[in-house]
């Protein structure tokens, strides 16, 4: 069942991790001095993140270029979906072309603090890690129509490595919920 992405009020701070790369280096959020930080939760088993994910790596390694630091977690319980474990993810890497950390949140505190809740789903930050957009990449789908272009996310960091504000309203993120190990799920959020 798809799910839509909570959206986590403007403005909130980027939140604190230090998590373990698919490659093995431990990546911290103070480690990145970009003027503009996407951190995106992915997986490598949902069919929504496979419909976008060699637009996104292309994307992600164009806006480095720009100034856009993009680093991507992957929180699902990987015990009842071993194609999230590091194997498959390392595969997605490859098949994808993605060029930038890929981390691994096996506590899934770190998606917890993020509001994340399906994958994909997109947290922009600004140069003093503020977020600025929370929303989808594209409005394409697995079963639509309509093309895989980045569009929505590709204006939003436009604006901010400009250090304008993002435009609202922003379009949800739509795919897969995350998949939390038994007990482990989050409280229900209400961002009012």
């Amino acid at each position: 069942m798809a799910v839509s992405s909570f959206l986590v009020p403007l403005g909130t701070p980027a939140p604190d991790f230090a998590l373990p790369s698919v490659a093995g280096p431990e990546v911290k959020l103070a480690d990145v001095s970009a003027p503009a930080l996407l951190v995106v939760f992915l997986s490598n088993h949902c069919p929504y993140v496979r419909h976008v994910e060699s637009a996104f790596g292309a994307f992600a390694a164009e806006y480095a270029d720009k100034g856009l630091a993009t680093i991507a977690i992957s929180s699902n319980d990987v015990e009842n979906y071993p194609d999230d474990d590091v194997p498959g993810l390392a595969g997605q890497v490859e098949r994808a072309g993605f060029t930038f950390p890929y981390l691994v949140d096996t506590s899934q505190e770190v998606a917890k603090a993020y509001g994340a809740a399906c994958t994909p789903d997109f947290f922009l930050y600004d140069g003093q890690r503020r977020l600025v957009y929370r929303g989808a990449f594209d409005e394409a789908r697995p079963k639509n129509d309509v093309p895989v272009t980045g569009d929505l996310l590709r204006a939003a960091a436009d604006a901010v490595l400009r250090g304008e504000a993002v435009p609202e309203p922003h379009v949800p993120s739509l795919g897969c919920g995350i998949k939390w190990r038994p007990g482990n799920e989050p409280e229900p959020v209400s961002f009012v």
